[in-house]
């Protein structure tokens, strides 16, 4: 019987996947500032010096681990808007992934997290002020929704704020929609 043997290419993106995660986790728990990269290397039981070999520093470990962020909603019709932004949310209560976690750990504590951020955010609202029938003050309007989600989620995922957390998630939904619907649509 032959084994299969892993080449040592696999082995180093196994490896690195491992420190990935690691980080991804500790992040979240604990945001840039306090997370080391002892400990990234002990939650992927790995050597500390592998890690620096593998990422360079500690910014750029946090950099990797926390590239994905939750994508723009692209809808122009109004309630489908309105159902993509409220099903984003849904979505986003249900758990978020530990690097969009970490990311929103660190973002008041760290500058290079905050820009990510704020690049991200820009992204979404530039999305949905796209998205906004023509109306007034579309990227005024898009903002406002984007961070009114922004808060709703850091107050039920970070902050674990009891009410938020009880709530079930389309309860939720539906004491904003009128709020996000209203956001959405041209002023009478």
């Amino acid at each position: 019987m032959s084994t299969l043997r892993q080449s040592r290419a696999d082995r180093r993106r196994a490896t690195e996947a491992r420190i990935l995660d690691g980080a991804r986790e500790l992040f979240a728990e604990k945001g840039f500032e306090r997370t080391t990269i002892r400990a990234v290397a002990a939650a992927a039981n790995v050597d500390p010096a592998l890690v620096m070999q593998y990422f360079g520093s500690k910014r750029e470990l946090f950099t990797q681990a926390v590239q994905a962020f939750p994508a723009q909603p692209t809808a122009t019709d109004t309630d489908v808007l309105v159902d993509q932004l409220l099903a984003s949310l849904g979505l986003k209560l249900g758990g978020l992934p530990e690097g969009t976690l970490a990311m929103m750990r660190s973002m008041l504590t760290d500058q290079t997290a905050a820009d990510y951020v704020r690049a991200a955010l820009g992204r979404q609202i530039d999305g949905v002020g796209a998205a906004l029938p023509a109306a007034e003050d579309p990227e005024l309007r898009a903002a406002l929704v984007v961070t009114t989600l922004l808060g709703v989620t850091i107050g039920h995922q970070l902050l674990d704020l009891a009410t938020l957390r009880e709530a079930p998630a389309d309860r939720i939904a539906a004491l904003l929609r009128p709020a996000i619907k209203a956001l959405t649509e041209p002023l009478e």
